[in-house]
Order: C-alpha cells, then sequence, then structure tokens
C-alpha cells in the first residue's frame, strides 16, 4: 500500500513547515492539505522508550540545548514549538493521519523498538516505509516489522550505485533484494548517484527512485525528465501543482 497507485510521489519532507514548525500535526496537516499522500519525517525515542518525531537528537530549552532522550514525552509535550505546536510522537502522528503514507527514519538506536511498536500499535505497518542511513537500524526495525517495506541504507546504497555504472544487473538486483526504494540525493561531494543508467538500472530491479531534498521547480522539471518516481521535497504545494500540470 505504501506505493500503490500511481506516480511520481510526493514525499512532503518534515511535512510543509511554511507557516507551521517542522514535523508538528499541524506541518503534515498542511501537507496533506496540499495534496502530499507522503509524509517524510524522522524518529528519535525519549527518556521513557516513546518514539518521538524531530530530526534532532536535541533541542533548545530556555537556552539549554537538552537531549531528546534526557526527557519523557510528556515533557517533551509541554515545550512549545510555535504555532501551538509542541513534539508529537509516532503514534499521534499515525492516528492523527489514518489515509496518509508515512516514510520513516530511524535516526537512533534507541528508537528502533519504539518506532516498531508504535507502527504495530497503530496498525500501520502497510503504509510506512522504513529507512534509515545505518543498515543495522534499518533492518532491527524492519525485522520487528513484517512485510514493512524500507528503502536501502547508505552502505546498500552504494554497492548499488557501483553496480548500476558498470552495467551489470545482477548484483543489481542482489543489492536491492527485497526494497521497495532507494531515496537518494543527486550527488554526494564529487560523485554523482543520479544518473541515467542508475536510474535504469533501478527501475530493472523493480525498485523506485525518490531524489531528495529538491525545492525549485526547475529541478523537478528535469529529474522528472529523468524519469524518477518521487520527489522529496520542503515545498510540496508546488511539486503537487507542478506534476497535476504535467498530466
Amino acid at each position: 500500500m505504501f506505493l500503490e497507485g500511481v506516480g511520481p510521489r510526493v514525499f512532503a519532507h518534515r511535512g510543509l513547515s511554511l507557516t507551521a514548525p517542522e514535523n508538528t500535526l499541524l506541518a503534515f496537516c498542511h501537507a496533506l492539505a496540499a495534496g502530499a499522500t507522503h509524509i517524510e519525517t524522522d524518529v528519535h525515542a525519549t527518556g521513557d522508550g516513546i518514539a518521538v518525531l524531530s530530526h534532532d537528537a536535541d533541542h533548545d530549552v530556555a537556552g539549554t540545548r537538552v537531549r531528546l532522550d534526557q526527557l519523557t514525552m510528556g515533557e517533551l509535550r509541554r515545550i512549545g514549538l510555535g504555532k501551538g505546536q509542541s513534539f508529537v510522537s509516532l503514534r499521534e502522528g499515525l492516528d492523527a493521519f489514518p489515509e496518509a503514507r508515512f516514510n520513516i527514519d530511524v535516526k537512533s538506536t534507541a528508537a528502533i523498538e519504539a518506532t516498531a511498536a508504535a507502527i504495530r500499535d497503530a496498525g500501520a505497518v502497510d503504509r510506512v516505509l522504513i529507512t534509515s542511513f545505518s543498515e543495522t537500524r534499518r533492518r532491527r526495525t524492519a525485522g520487528l516489522l513484517p512485510g514493512v517495506a524500507t528503502s536501502a541504507s547508505a552502505s546498500v546504497l552504494m554497492r548499488a550505485v557501483l553496480a548500476a555504472e558498470l552495467g551489470v544487473a545482477a548484483p543489481i538486483r542482489h543489492a536491492l533484494k527485497g526494497f521497495a526504494a532507494v531515496q537518494v540525493p543527486e550527488s554526494v561531494r564529487f560523485l554523482r548517484i543520479l544518473t541515467p543508467r542508475f536510474i535504469r538500472g533501478m527501475h530493472a530491479a523493480a525498485v523506485e527512485v525518490h531524489v531528495w531534498t529538491i525545492n525549485d521547480p526547475e529541478s523537478m522539471i528535469r529529474l522528472l525528465d529523468l524519469g524518477i518516481d518521487g520527489l522529496v521535497t520542503d515545498r510540496c504545494d508546488l511539486a503537487v501543482a507542478l506534476i497535476a500540470a504535467r498530466t
């Protein structure tokens, strides 16, 4: 279900935060109202073992940087983030938007079990995708959620990139077996990842290509013309409108 339907897909990066704090219910509400069907978000664990939505591992509280894993979920809820918003748990986000699909980046080892528990409790395994820079975190989280969609971690992705550039199909299929997608920047330092050959290789392995973080319309058009399957963007409002105008 996570990748059900016809693309290209629009992933609202931390929601739509033009007038709302990122990774909050208001930002997600704005993204879905703009037409995005996929929410991209990040998960850490609180001190009491709850999966909380936040890109950063710490937050400024009264001028002091405090780690999220040193506070309980109840304490985090009392911290104002602006626009009447506060920290929200993954379970609350899943429950608040039962039709939305969530692309979840597991940011810490402590968040693995908390993330899996929230997804199971919300009955949301079929509408989430698990990803992580760390292959260990990705694999362990996915192992707790049989059947969940996942995208390739950095180490797996680099093997696929090298195989794609060599034009060798079998290693690509082997590296990406069981993955639903690769989610990549256009380049990393001096290495260009997103090439026509790379996209062809991923599609030959039946894996979607999602590119982050793309915010200007010209880049969106260029990438869509290359044949990518999804845009991860801070401007889902622009991406939705642009894709609609192309159909």
